[in-house]
């Protein structure tokens, strides 16, 4: 192998990576929306690991890339229709509940002792 083609399978390999690290991040977070309790979650994650796991030593890049694919497939078709989003985060009950006031309005905080003219 050339530096070239080497430093290439290596980018490669680096990327797949991160992808199989972001897949089994979000699968393992949407796993949360579908479990009722702690205990089922649980089982269901230890399941995931096992699929994961299961495909850990695969090294040809085309097989890989594959098995990339179906897997964000997968993730995608069963992905949880209305997943649980903190009220805070963007998206969520809360977010922007009390928005900043418009330009131009001021808000006194004198609580009824204002200056009456």
């Amino acid at each position: 192998m050339s530096v070239t083609s080497t430093a290439g399978y290596l980018a490669r390999r680096a990327a797949q990576r991160e992808r199989v690290r972001i897949l089994y991040r979000r699968a393992l977070k949407d796993k949360l929306n579908w479990a009722v309790h702690r205990h089922i979650f649980y089982q269901d994650a230890s399941e995931l690991r096992e699929r994961f796991d299961a495909n850990k030593h695969a090294e040809d890049p085309d097989t890989i890339d594959r098995l990339i694919a179906d897997g964000e497939a997968s993730y995608n078709k069963w992905r949880h229709p209305d997943p649980y989003i903190v009220p805070w985060a963007p998206g969520g009950s809360k977010f922007t509940r009390n928005p900043t006031p418009p330009a131009g309005i001021e808000i006194v905080y004198n609580y009824g002792r204002e200056d009456n003219d």
